[in-house]
């Protein structure tokens, strides 16, 4: 039986080292781009094991076994919650995995039902669920409410230690009107914009974790060394954050939130040359909490952002998933580049270096990455997100080789007609969300995030090997 610290630490922070920095800098620029473009791999109209539909298209030899879908009974008689989103594997035993998976849910109203404990906001319907999965036997086992009471619980990251980090992607609370819909008046009893942290048994009285600030969080992703948190911002103009904690491996305790300088580059949203790589350095935000004051209808969602524009911070566009691997952080812009299709981002801590490890020359070959996750058979999976209300190309999930190859490894293909809790719609366009790995490399557990479902997918990941 693993333990939770040796699973984590040997699974999320030294599995398969990446090392791709130097294979795209020998590639170049323009020739790396185009090997991804001709990156190819036959991808076949799969039935998922649960409901016997064709979902998606995988590779040959892989299957498919989907499980909480929006409105099905969870174990505890609770309708699984939508807007399925991040996801981590943060528990395993005997070939049982624990996963906390996030609900990007933004509306209020009435917050989800806990067994025990009690929401952070009985006016906000966000939060997380926790499933079970026996990777020995292929077999969902059972899901419950593991976070109540939170807003817009967009993606997050799993911790060392055995714990996800959940984010908040707003920053709307008490008094909050929503512009973004109508001006409609919130009834929030909390502010929102924060991070909390997931047990795998759940949260009975959630805690926010001021101190790693208040603004439209993405992911995160932790350092194990040093037990620095590096933190995205899902917005046009973003920032590149890291939170030092005062004592290691207790975020509770408080620490410093500071922002990225890029040296000698104010505004990286453009085109950059592959394999490019620059120096950073950073700033101590002095007001971490700052969006908006009791009472204010329209808070200021770039209250951290203004104050690190300030002391030099750099400009990204749309920063999303965030993981950790081989001492590496690696976050993705999600509408950055010239073709504003996204960029894939690989910094160093130790050395303080940032390199661009990849720019999307295009929506066809690569469509605005959001969540991904280091893959233990090599390199990075990539979930897309294009545009929203673009329909143009359906989302696929990409696996981004050691060699600077961009390869489809899965396609949503999913068209319902009511078979499955009465959906009925065409959902090709739909974003993939949450990829992450079980501790034996074998499953990848991933979401649709609408109408809202999570599969557990695996195969003869070996035979990937001549692509990847």
């Amino acid at each position: 039986m693993s333990t939770r610290r040796e699973f984590l630490s040997e699974t999320f922070s030294s599995v398969c080292g990446f090392g791709v920095a130097s294979a795209f800098s020998a590639l170049g620029g323009r020739a790396a781009l185009g090997e991804a473009a001709k990156a190819r791999l036959a991808l076949l109209p799969t039935n998922d094991e649960s409901t016997g539909l064709p979902l998606i298209r995988l590779p040959e030899g892989f299957r498919y076994v989907t499980y909480g879908w929006t409105n099905d009974p969870m174990s505890d008689g609770t309708p699984t919650p939508p807007a399925h989103d991040g996801m981590g594997v943060v528990e395993e035993r005997d070939g049982i995995v624990t996963i906390i998976r996030n609900h990007e849910v933004s509306n209020d109203g009435d917050a989800l039902p806990l067994s025990d404990g009690s929401p952070f906001d009985s006016r906000a319907r966000g939060g997380c669920s926790s499933l079970k999965f026996d990777t020995r036997n292929g077999q969902w086992l059972e899901s419950q409410i593991a976070l109540s009471g939170t807003s817009r619980n967009c993606a997050g990251g799993v911790t060392p230690w055995g714990t996800w980090l959940t984010a908040e992607e707003t920053v709307l609370g008490v008094g909050s009107i929503d512009h973004y819909k109508k001006n409609v008046p919130r009834t929030f009893k909390q502010d929102h914009g924060w991070i909390f942290e997931v047990d795998p048994q759940g949260v009975k009285t959630p805690v926010p974790l001021t101190s790693m600030g208040r603004f439209v969080h993405e992911a995160v992703a932790i350092d194990r060394e040093t037990g620095i948190v590096y933190e995205t911002e899902d917005r046009g103009t973003a920032g590149f954050y890291r939170f030092v904690p005062n004592q290691k491996q207790k975020l509770a305790a408080g620490g410093t939130l500071q922002v990225a300088e890029v040296i000698g580059h104010d505004d990286l949203r453009g085109h950059v040359e592959t394999g490019k790589v620059f120096a950073v350095r950073w700033h101590t935000i002095p007001e971490p909490t700052l969006a908006n004051t009791p009472g204010q209808e329209k808070p200021d969602e770039l209250g951290v952002y203004k104050q690190g524009k300030k002391l030099g911070g750099t400009t990204f566009a749309r920063l999303e998933g965030c993981w950790s691997g081989h001492g590496k952080i690696y976050f993705d812009a999600t509408s950055g580049g010239a073709a504003k299709a996204g960029q894939i981002w690989e910094y160093d801590p130790a050395r303080e270096k940032l390199t661009l490890l990849f720019e999307s020359p295009g929506k066809d070959v690569l469509n605005m990455p959001d969540n991904l996750c280091v893959n233990p058979h090599g390199g990075l999976v990539l979930c897309e997100d294009g545009d929203y209300g673009d329909d143009e190309f359906p989302q696929r999930i990409h696996l981004l080789s050691q060699n600077g190859r961009l390869i489809p490894l899965a396609v949503n293909d999913m068209q319902l007609k009511g078979e499955k809790n009465n959906f009925k719609g065409d959902y090709r366009g739909r974003e993939w969300a949450g990829a992450t790995f079980s501790p034996d490399g074998q499953w990848l557990f991933v979401n649709i995030q609408t109408p809202g479902l999570t599969l557990a997918i695996t195969g003869p990941w070996e035979s990937l090997e001549g692509q990847v």
